[in-house]
C-alpha cells in the first residue's frame, strides 16, 4: 500500500488522518533508526539495533535509560561511570578498603607523580656578567624559520623606501627558497615603481581599483592591521645604515593626499605608519623589540605610568568640578596632594586629587564590597558637612538638592537592602546624615520645658507646588482623604520629590530597619543611627507614628532589646567598650518612644499598655541615675527621657496611677533640687544634664497640676457633649499641693543667683519651669472648691511682695529686657532663616552648627524666662485684680518698649519649618505683654501713653500668629484689637485732626472727622461683626483652647497643625467684604441667583469699611504689608456684591472716603496692577467683571466710575484699556465723572504717549464715530484727544506701517466734518485742570506742525 506524502496547504487534521492510516496499515517505515554505540557502556550496546516495533496505535516516544523517577536537583547532572559494568564487588570486601582503593583525592594524585631522571644531564653555571642580574633570555633570539609579514616600510628623508614586501609572504611557494623568491619579486616591484612617474603611479592605482573586486580591496586593507605589530621593529631598523635603501622618487604628501581623496585600499600599504609626536620619547618605559607581546605599543595605557602634571586652576570663568577627599572635605582645585593618599584615579582630570559626586555614585554600585562601602561613607560625610554649611562659600548651588535630584535617596534605600553588613551600616549612616540633624534635636530638647514647649510643629514640608497642582474645592476631611489616595497611587520617586519621609515610608523602610535591628543586630553606632532616623520619621506626622506602631515587631524589638529592665552590670564599668547595644538600656530608644507618644493619645495608650512602657517608666524613674548600671551620662539621659515620656502621657491624662505610686520618688527628687546650686558653683561636668533632668521633673508636675482641676467645670454642665467625656484621672489636689513649697523654696534660692551670669545661664532652664509651675499651680488653686479663696489671694500677695517685686527691681532684670531686641527673631530675621543647604522636601530647623550666641534659643536668650514670668504675672492679675497696678513697671521697661516698637514694624520672616518653631515662642511673649496691657488699660491712669504702641503690636500679631495659636488670636480679637482703650485718638481729637487734612470730594457732604467719630462709636458692633465671620475657625480654636487652658482630655496629639502660613491672612481687615463677595460669586458659578443675602448686609459692609477707615487713618502702618492694588481690589467687591449695594448712603460715604485715601500721591505711586496680588488669580478678570457690573447697574454713579477709570492709567497693562475701548465701549456713555471731582492727575493717563497702534486706532474710531464725547466721559475724552494728537503729529522714525497709519489718521482728521472734534485733535496743546475742556488749544498751529500737515494732506 502506497501512502501519499503530505502536500502544501494541508491542515493538521489532514496530517493526523495520514498518521492514523499509516499506523492502521502496520507497514514498515521507509526510514530505519540506527543507534550508535554508547562509549560509556563498553561492549554493551556496541552493535546496531533497531527500535522495537510499536505495540499499539498510540504515538509513544521511548527514551533509553530514562529512570521512572525524577532525578535529584543537583547543580549538574551526574556522569555515568565508564567502568560501571566492569566493577565486581565481593560480600566479604571491606568498604573502607574499597574506598581507599578508589580514592581520587589530591594526595592520591601526588603519590603517583614520578620525577624525571636528571642524573645524566650536565649542569652549567651562568656566565658571569657585570650586570647586577643575569641577562634575560628572550624568545626573539631564536631565529624563526619563516618570517611572516616581512614587508616593512621605512622613512628616509622625504621619500618612501621598503626592505620587504607588505602583502607577499611566500607561504604558498612551499620551497626552501621561498624567501629568495619573495625578495626577487619585491626588488622587481621597486625597480618598476622607480621607473614610473607620480602621474603614472596614480593612473595605475585607479586602473587597479577599477579592476579589483571590492572584497579583495577590503582584504588588502585588512592586511595592514596584521602589520601593526611590526611598527616598533621598523622604528629600530631605521637607524641601521647597512639596511638603507634608495627611496622612491615620489613626494609623500602628494601620494598621501591623492590616496586619501580617492579612498584607495592600497594607500594602507604605502602610507607611513602613524606615531604620536614625541610620545615614545616621553614614556617612562621604552618598549624594546625583544619584549614578548609588545609588538603593538598602547600609548594610552603607558601614559598612566608617567608622572602626573601639577594641577593648576584653569583661567576661565566656568566653574570646575568639585572633588572631595575620603573624609568628605572639599579639595581645592589647585591643591597638589601626594598620590599615596589614594585620591588619584584613572578618571576625568586625573591630575586632580579627589572624587566627584558622579564618580562616587558610580563607585557605590560597584561589585566590590569595599568600594560600595567607601563610596557611601564618603557621600554621608559630604552630606553631613554640606548641611553644616561648610561648602556654602566654595560651591555654587546646593549639594543636597543635586544629590536628591540624582536619586541619592533611592540609592541609599537600595543599599539598605544589601546583604553585606558594612554596606548596610554605611547606607544607614548616610541616611542619618541626610535626614537627621542632631543639633535640631538638641534645641527641641532644650525648648521642651518652655511654655507650651512640649507641643511642636510636625516635620511636614510645605509643598506649595504640589498643593497648587492638587487644589480642589473640597472640605478638610475630603481633601485629606483625596490627597492620601493620590499619594498611594503616585510612584515612590514622585512622592519623595515633595516629601522625603513620606517617600521612604512608601518604600516600607520601617520594615527593613526592624529587620536590621532584630536579625542583623549591628554595632552600637548603627543602632543609634537607626533610632535617630526613626525619631525623625516619628516627628513627621501622626500618620507616620501610626505606621511605625503598626510595623510588625518594630516597637517590640526596640523595647525588648534597648529598654530592658535588667542588663549586664559590666556596662557601667569605666572604660568598658560596648560591642553591642542589644540588651542594654539606651536613652536614644527612650527618646524615640517619647517622640512617638507625642504623635497622639492613642499611640501613647498603645505604648503604655500593649508595649509595657508603664513598667519601664517605673523601672527607670524609681531608681536614681547614680544607681543605674550604666555610664553616668547615659543614666542621666535615660532618666530625663523617662520623665519626659511620663510628662507627655500626663499631657493626655494618662499614666496618672504612676503619680500615686511614685509620689515618694518625686518628693525625694524635689528635696534634692537645691543641691544643684552647689553643684553648679563647683562646675561639675554633669550639671547641664542634671538641670535638664530636673526641668523634666517639674514639667511633669505642671501637667499633673492641670489634671487635678481640669474636670471641675464638668460638674456644672449638662450638655450631651460633656456627658460623654472620660472620667477624671485619679489625681487629688492634696497630692499636688504638697509639692508646691519645695519648688517655691528652690525658686527663691535660684533667683538670688540672677546677678551671677554663668550660674544663672546654667540654672535658667530650671528656674523657667519653676515660674511656669507656679502660674499653673495658682490657676488650678483658684478653681479648687476645697481651697479658701481668701487664703489663695493672700498667698498671691505674699508671692508678689516677697519674690516678684524684688525680682523686677533687680539690675539684672533690666539687662534681660534689653536683650529682647538683640535675641528676637522678628528683629533679626536671619537668625531663623533656612540653612544654605535646606531643601523643601526635608523639614529641618536649620540648627546645624548651633545658633548664634544672641538668638532666641541660645543660652543667653531672655525669652524663655521672661515669657514664664509674664505668664505668672498674668495668672496672678487674673485671679487678684487688685495686684495689677503693682506690675505697672513691667510695661515701662525701656528695653521692652524698644523691642515692641521695632518688632511690629519689621517684616516678619517667611514661614518655614526653621522659623515657625522659634516665632511661636516669641509670639507667646508678645501675647502676654498685650494681655497684661489689657488689664492695665482699665486700671492704671497713665497707661494711655503705651496704648498706641500696644495696639500696633496687637494688629501685627493678629496677622502673624501661626496654626495652633487660634486661642490667642481669638483673645486678641476679643479684648485688644477693637478695644477703644487702645485707640486713644478717638478721645484725644483724632477726628478733628483728620478734618484739617484732605476734605472728601466726589459729591459727599460729610467730612472724614465725622466718619471717624461714627466709626469709633461703633467699635463694639465692628468687633461682633468680625468675630462672627471667623466662625469657620471654631474647630481649630477648640483644639487650641484645650492646649492653652490645659484641658488634657481634649488634646488628641502633641503635634501642632501643619504650618502653611499664618492663621489669618494679611488682609484680614477686609475679610467680611471678601466673604460676602465669595458667597455671591460661588452661587453665580453654580448658576443660581443669590437672593438671600444677610439681612444686615448693609451694616456688615458698613462696619467693615468703618474699621478699614479707622486703620488707614490712625494705624496706616499696620496695613502697609497689603499692596495698594490689593486694597483697591478688595474695595471693588463693594460694587460686585449685590446689584445696588454701593448706592446705600453709609456704604457710599465710607467707600468714597477710602478711595480718597488710596488716591493720594504716595498711594498712587505704590499702585502696581501688573504684579501678582495675594488672593487674586487675575486682576484682568476682576476688572472685566467690574466693567460688566458697571454696564448693568452703575446708573452713571461717579464713585463707581472712578473705580473703573483708576486701572486705565498709562503705566498699567494696555489690555485693560483695550477692554474698555474694544469690547465695552458702551460704558463710555455712562462714565460721566467730572474733571473737577476726579482725584487722579490726568498726567498719569497721558504720559508717556501711547505707542500701541491698535489702541490708537480705537481711540480715533470712538472719537470719530461719536461713541466718546466730552459731555459723556470727559476724562477719557481728554485722554484720547491727547494721545491721538501726539500720534498724528509725531515725526519720529518708526516702522512703515505705523508711519502710514499716522499719516492716514492725520488726513482723516483734516477731512472731519465735526469742526469741534477736528479743532480739538489738531490744535490740542497741553493739559489744564482749570480749563472746562481739561486742556488748552493752540490759537494757530506751530510752523513745524503746519508744514507737516500741509505736506501730508496735499500728498496724493
Amino acid at each position: 500500500m502506497m501512502l501519499s506524502r503530505p502536500k502544501p496547504g494541508e491542515s493538521e487534521a489532514d496530517l493526523l488522518h495520514f498518521q492514523n492510516q499509516f499506523l492502521a496499515a502496520r507497514a514498515s517505515p521507509a526510514v530505519k533508526i540506527v543507534k550508535k554505540a554508547d562509549k560509556r557502556k563498553g561492549e554493551k550496546g556496541s552493535t546496531d539495533a533497531e527500535t522495537p516495533p510499536l505495540q499499539d496505535s498510540k504515538d509513544v516516544v521511548m527514551l533509553d535509560d530514562f529512570p521512572d523517577t525524577l532525578p535529584a536537583l543537583t547543580p549538574a547532572p551526574p556522569k555515568k561511570s565508564k567502568i560501571k559494568s566492569a566493577c565486581v564487588h565481593f560480600e566479604d570486601e571491606d568498604p573502607e578498603e574499597r574506598l581507599e582503593s578508589h580514592d581520587q583525592h589530591i594526595t592520591a594524585v601526588f603519590s603517583k607523580i614520578i620525577e624525571r631522571d636528571t642524573s645524566a644531564v650536565a649542569v652549567t653555571m651562568p656566565v658571569p656578567t657585570g650586570d647586577p642580574f643575569p641577562r634575560t633570555f628572550h624568545r626573539s633570539e631564536i631565529k624563526s624559520e619563516v618570517r611572516l609579514g616581512a614587508a616593512v616600510l621605512c622613512k628616509a628623508g622625504d621619500f618612501l623606501t621598503s626592505q620587504r614586501p607588505c602583502l607577499i609572504t611566500g607561504e604558498g611557494l612551499g620551497s626552501q627558497k621561498s624567501e629568495q623568491e619573495v625578495q626577487a619579486i619585491h626588488k622587481e616591484n621597486l625597480e618598476k615603481l622607480q621607473s614610473m612617474s607620480e602621474e603614472e603611479i596614480l593612473q595605475e592605482q585607479e586602473r587597479l581599483l577599477a579592476q579589483l573586486d571590492s572584497s579583495l580591496v577590503a582584504f588588502l586593507k585588512s592586511r595592514r592591521g596584521g602589520n601593526e605589530g611590526q611598527k616598533k621593529e621598523l622604528k629600530m631598523e631605521q637607524n641601521r645604515p647597512e639596511e638603507f635603501v634608495e627611496s622612491l622618487p615620489v613626494a609623500r604628501h602628494g601620494v598621501g593626499s591623492s590616496l586619501s581623496t580617492q579612498e584607495s585600499g592600497l594607500e594602507e600599504s604605502v602610507r607611513l605608519p602613524f606615531f604620536p609626536p614625541n610620545k615614545d620619547d616621553d614614556l617612562p618605559v621604552k618598549p624594546k623589540k625583544e619584549w614578548i607581546h609588545m609588538d603593538n605599543v598602547e600609548f594610552e595605557k603607558l601614559e598612566w605610568m608617567k608622572d602626573l602634571p601639577s594641577p593648576r586652576q584653569k583661567k576661565t570663568k566656568k566653574g570646575m568640578q568639585a572633588r572631595f577627599s575620603l573624609k568628605g572635605e572639599l579639595i581645592p582645585a589647585d591643591a597638589d596632594l601626594p598620590t599615596h593618599l589614594g585620591l588619584h584615579h584613572h578618571g576625568e582630570e586625573a591630575e586632580r586629587a579627589g572624587y566627584s559626586l558622579q564618580e562616587l555614585f558610580h563607585l557605590s554600585r560597584s561589585q566590590v564590597t569595599q568600594q560600595r562601602t567607601l563610596a557611601l561613607q564618603v557621600l554621608g560625610r559630604i552630606v553631613q558637612k554640606a548641611r553644616a554649611g561648610e561648602f556654602t562659600s566654595s560651591l555654587k548651588g546646593s549639594i543636597l538638592r543635586l544629590l536628591l535630584d540624582a536619586g541619592f535617596l533611592f540609592l541609599l534605600r537600595f543599599s539598605l537592602d544589601d546583604a553585606v553588613d558594612n554596606v548596610m551600616a554605611a547606607s544607614v549612616g548616610a541616611l542619618r546624615a541626610l535626614l537627621v540633624s542632631l543639633d535640631d534635636e538638641k534645641y527641641l530638647d532644650w525648648t521642651f520645658s518652655w511654655y507650651q514647649g512640649m507641643a511642636a510643629f510636625p516635620f511636614v514640608p510645605s509643598n506649595e507646588e504640589e498643593e497648587e497642582e492638587e487644589e480642589e474645592e473640597l472640605n478638610g476631611t475630603e481633601k485629606s482623604q483625596d490627597k492620601k489616595l493620590k499619594d498611594e497611587n503616585k510612584p515612590d520617586p514622585d512622592v519623595a520629590r515633595y516629601d522625603v519621609v513620606k517617600g521612604l515610608l512608601k518604600t516600607r523602610i520601617q520594615h527593613r530597619l526592624r529587620y536590621i535591628l532584630e536579625v542583623v543586630r549591628p554595632v552600637p553606632t548603627v543602632v543609634l543611627d537607626i533610632l535617630h532616623i526613626l525619631t525623625h520619621i516619628a516627628r513627621h506626622s501622626s500618620e507616620a507614628c501610626n505606621q511605625l506602631l503598626d510595623c510588625p515587631r518594630l516597637i517590640e524589638t526596640i523595647v525588648r532589646e534597648f529598654l530592658p529592665t535588667q542588663w549586664d552590670p559590666q556596662v557601667a564599668e569605666p572604660g568598658c567598650l560596648l560591642t553591642s547595644l542589644h540588651g542594654v538600656a539606651c536613652a536614644t530608644a527612650m527618646k524615640f518612644i517619647r517622640v512617638l507618644a507625642s504623635g497622639g493619645r492613642n499611640a501613647t495608650a498603645r505604648l503604655l499598655n500593649k508595649f509595657e512602657m508603664k513598667s519601664r517608666l517605673s523601672r527607670f524613674i524609681a531608681e536614681d541615675p547614680l544607681d543605674l548600671l550604666l555610664p553616668r551620662e547615659e543614666a542621666i539621659r535615660l532618666s530625663t527621657e523617662a520623665f519626659r515620656l511620663w510628662a507627655v502621657a500626663a499631657g493626655y491624662g494618662q499614666a496618672c496611677d504612676l503619680y500615686r505610686d511614685l509620689y515618694p520618688v518625686l518628693v525625694r527628687i524635689l528635696q534634692s533640687l537645691p543641691e544643684l546650686l552647689g553643684t553648679c558653683r563647683g562646675k561639675s561636668p554633669m550639671i547641664e544634664l542634671s538641670v535638664q533632668r530636673a526641668t523634666a521633673v517639674v514639667t511633669l508636675l505642671i501637667h499633673t497640676d492641670l489634671l487635678s482641676c481640669v474636670f471641675l467645670p464638668l460638674c456644672f454642665s449638662n450638655s450631651s457633649e460633656d456627658s460623654e467625656q472620660i472620667p477624671p484621672p485619679p489625681v487629688a489636689w492634696n497630692q499636688v499641693s504638697g509639692l508646691q513649697p519645695f519648688l517655691e523654696t528652690s525658686l527663691k534660692k535660684f533667683l538670688q543667683e540672677i546677678s551671677q551670669t554663668e550660674t544663672w545661664q546654667t540654672l535658667q532652664p530650671l528656674t523657667t519651669t519653676y515660674v511656669i509651675y507656679l502660674g499653673v499651680y495658682y490657676s488650678a488653686c483658684s478653681q479648687q472648691p476645697s481651697v479658701n479663696p481668701i487664703d489663695c489671694l493672700e498667698e498671691l500677695e505674699r508671692l508678689t511682695s516677697e519674690v516678684l517685686q524684688p525680682l523686677l527691681s533687680q539690675p539684672a532684670m533690666h539687662s534681660m529686657w534689653d536683650l529682647l531686641r538683640p535675641c528676637s527673631a522678628l528683629c533679626n530675621p536671619l537668625s531663623c532663616s533656612p540653612g544654605p543647604e535646606s531643601v523643601f522636601s526635608i523639614a529641618s530647623l536649620s540648627c546645624t552648627g548651633g545658633k548664634p550666641p544672641l538668638s532666641l534659643v541660645s543660652s543667653k536668650s531672655p525669652f524663655p524666662f521672661l515669657t514664664a514670668l509674664l505668664f505668672l504675672i498674668n495668672s496672678i492679675t487674673h485671679i487678684h485684680k487688685g495686684l495689677t497696678i503693682k506690675y505697672s513697671s513691667v510695661l515701662g521697661f525701656r528695653g521692652l518698649k524698644d523691642y515692641l516698637h521695632q518688632s511690629w514694624q519689621m517684616r516678619p520672616p517667611s514661614v518655614t519649618p526653621s522659623s515657625a518653631w522659634i516665632l511661636r515662642h516669641e509670639y507667646h511673649l508678645q501675647y502676654f505683654v498685650l494681655a497684661l496691657a489689657r488689664r492695665m488699660a482699665g486700671t492704671c491712669p497713665d497707661y494711655a501713653q503705651h496704648a498706641s504702641l500696644h495696639h500696633c503690636v496687637a494688629m501685627a500679631l493678629l496677622s502673624r500668629l501661626l496654626p495652633g495659636s487660634e486661642h490667642l488670636a481669638y483673645e486678641v480679637l476679643l479684648d485688644l484689637a477693637f478695644n477703644p482703650e487702645f485707640l486713644p485718638e478717638g478721645k484725644a481729637g483724632g477726628p478733628e485732626a483728620a478734618d484739617f487734612s484732605d476734605i472728601l470730594h466726589l459729591g459727599t457732604s460729610a467730612t472724614r472727622g465725622a466718619l471717624l467719630r461714627e466709626s469709633y462709636q461703633n467699635l463694639p458692633f465692628i468687633r461682633s461683626c468680625y468675630l462672627s465671620h471667623f466662625v469657620h475657625l471654631q474647630p481649630t480654636f477648640m483644639r487650641s483652647q484645650a492646649f492653652y487652658q490645659g484641658r488634657n482630655y481634649l488634646i488628641q496629639s502633641m503635634l501642632l497643625p501643619e504650618v502653611k502660613g499664618p492663621i489669618l491672612p494679611s488682609d484680614w481687615p477686609f475679610f467680611p467684604l471678601i466673604s460676602l463677595y465669595n458667597k455671591v460669586t460661588n452661587a453665580e458659578t453654580r448658576g443660581a441667583v443669590l437672593n438671600s443675602l444677610p439681612l444686615d448686609l448693609v451694616n456688615t459692609v458698613t462696619w467693615n469699611l468703618q474699621w478699614v477707615l479707622l486703620l488707614e487713618t490712625w494705624r496706616a502702618k499696620t496695613l502697609q504689608s497689603i499692596p495698594t492694588a490689593a486694597k483697591l481690589a478688595r474695595l471693588m467687591c463693594v460694587f460686585l456684591t449685590g446689584s445696588d449695594l454701593f448706592l446705600e448712603a453709609p456704604i457710599h460715604r465710607y467707600t468714597a472716603a477710602l478711595l480718597s485715601v488710596y488716591c493720594q500721591p504716595k498711594a498712587l505711586d505704590s499702585l502696581n496692577l501688573d504684579a501678582p496680588l495675594p488672593g487674586l488669580a487675575s486682576f484682568h478678570d476682576l476688572y472685566i467683571s467690574l466693567l460688566e457690573q458697571f454696564e448693568g447697574v452703575s446708573f452713571g454713579d461717579p464713585l463707581f466710575g472712578v473705580f473703573v477709570l483708576l486701572p486705565l492709567q498709562k503705566r498699567f497693562s494696555v489690555h485693560l484699556r483695550l477692554s474698555v475701548f474694544g469690547e465695552h465701549t458702551s460704558i463710555l456713555q455712562a462714565l460721566g465723572v467730572p474733571l473737577q471731582q476726579f482725584p487722579v492727575p490726568l498726567e498719569r493717563y497721558t504720559s508717556p504717549p501711547e505707542d500701541n497702534l491698535n489702541l490708537l486706532r480705537l481711540y480715533f474710531r470712538t472719537l470719530v464715530t461719536g461713541a466718546l464725547r466730552h459731555t459723556w466721559c470727559p476724562v477719557l475724552y481728554v485722554v484720547a484727544v491727547a494721545h491721538v494728537n501726539s500720534f498724528i503729529f509725531s515725526q519720529d522714525s518708526t516702522t512703515q506701517e505705523t508711519d502710514a497709519a499716522r499719516k492716514s489718521m492725520l488726513r482723516k482728521t483734516w477731512l472731519l466734518v465735526d469742526e469741534t472734534l477736528k479743532k480739538h485733535l489738531l490744535y490740542y496743546r497741553l493739559l489744564n485742570a482749570e480749563s472746562p475742556l481739561g486742556f488748552d488749544l493752540y490759537e494757530q498751529l506751530p510752523p513745524v506742525r503746519l508744514k507737516y500737515l500741509q505736506m501730508v494732506t496735499q500728498r496724493k
